[in-house]
This record gives C-alpha cells, sequence and structure tokens, in this order.
C-alpha cells in the first residue's frame, strides 16, 4: 500500500493540530496553577516547563503525524528532483 500523496493542506492541518493543542496543554496547566496559587509570570514559567514533557508523552501521535507528513515532503520533493534530473540529462556519463 503506498502512501498518500503529501499534500500542503494536509501538512498544515497536522501542524495547526499540533500547535493548538500544545498551546491548550500550556493554557490548561496556568490555569490549574492559577486556581492552585501560583499566579503571574510564575505560574506561566512553570506551566511551560511541566507542559513540555507531558505534551511529549500526550501528544505523540499528532507529533509524529507531523513529522510523517514533513518526511513525506521531502522524499517528494527528492524523488521529483531526481526524476528532473534524469529527464534533463537521461545518460550521464560514468564518473572516474
Amino acid at each position: 500500500m503506498s502512501d498518500p500523496q503529501p499534500t500542503f493542506a494536509r501538512w498544515m492541518g497536522s501542524m495547526w493540530l499540533y500547535s493548538i493543542l500544545r498551546f491548550g496543554l500550556f493554557f490548561a496547566l496556568w490555569g490549574i496553577l492559577e486556581l492552585v496559587g501560583l499566579h503571574g509570570l510564575f505560574a506561566a514559567l512553570v506551566a511551560l516547563f511541566v507542559s513540555i514533557p507531558i505534551a511529549l508523552v500526550l501528544l505523540q501521535r499528532p507529533r509524529a503525524a507531523v513529522a510523517g507528513n514533513i518526511e513525506q515532503r521531502i522524499n517528494a520533493r527528492k524523488n521529483a528532483r531526481q526524476d528532473l534530473d534524469a529527464r534533463l540529462d537521461p545518460d550521464p556519463e560514468p564518473e572516474d
């Protein structure tokens, strides 16, 4: 089974989803810390540092989707470049 063609919309969709989930996790933690009694910049910094490892665990699937889409786009561009090179120089000279 072949991978679907990489598209800009699919790539940006997965990027936006991951970004929104990351920000949502950060703001949820910040809100919880505000309710617990930490306030201001200190609460934001704690939420930032706590959200990083939590996001690594909880957002593994969306992050993998972003990485997979980026890899598909890179491979598609490499293949397109190789095809173009082959069409422009169909019989390359052997290197010594």
